[in-house]
């Protein structure tokens, strides 16, 4: 019997976490079913195939498993953007917003030539503001950001347009409308 099943099938929803009212979206279920995964990783790759790309940039945590797995499909290197403490040579940092509080995110100063081409992964699109600080991070290094692209988009949290505004063309495998 064939699976019929989407990436969005394989997600489960966690009500009120972390905090109340908010509807997590988990993609461990996903890692975890060697189907999913593999569809995961086959259509968040699709939009990309002939395109000239020379590393990818995962954003922590989730997007170092996504972006690892597109990175060696794509046969290109991979680059992690990190929470502030985590990189242990030199780096930049980024600060921006949350849906719920600051962070600091930061690169290695020496991960992504002036030039390069980058397709930045993460699994979920919020608000955006994660995406956001590592495309500015890769900018800042003189990386020219091709695509993002994320497994979840919220839509009704802005981020999708918060890109769009700057310019950053995105891909996304499926939507949760309601956060």
């Amino acid at each position: 019997m064939p699976n019929n099943k989407t990436v969005r099938d394989y997600i489960r929803t966690i009500p009120d976490f972390p905090r109340e009212g908010i509807m997590f979206r988990d993609v461990t279920t996903l890692f975890s079913d060697p189907r999913g995964f593999r569809i995961c990783i086959d259509q968040l790759l699709s939009p990309y195939a002939g395109m000239r790309i020379d590393k990818v940039v995962g954003l922590e945590a989730r997007g170092f498993i996504l972006g690892g797995a597109v990175a060696h499909q794509l046969s290109v290197g991979f680059v992690p953007i990190r929470k502030k403490g985590k990189l242990p040579g030199k780096t930049i940092e980024q600060a921006y917003q949350l849906e719920y509080g600051d962070a600091v995110m930061e690169v290695h100063d020496d991960a992504i030539l002036p030039g390069e081409k980058i397709l930045v992964v993460d699994d979920l699109l919020a608000t955006g503001g994660t995406a956001e600080a590592g495309v500015k991070l890769i900018e800042r290094m003189g990386g020219e950001v091709v695509s993002a692209a994320f497994v979840v988009d919220l839509p009704d949290l802005g981020g999708r347009k918060r890109l769009a505004d700057m310019g950053i063309d995105t891909h996304w495998l499926c939507d949760f409308e309601g956060g």
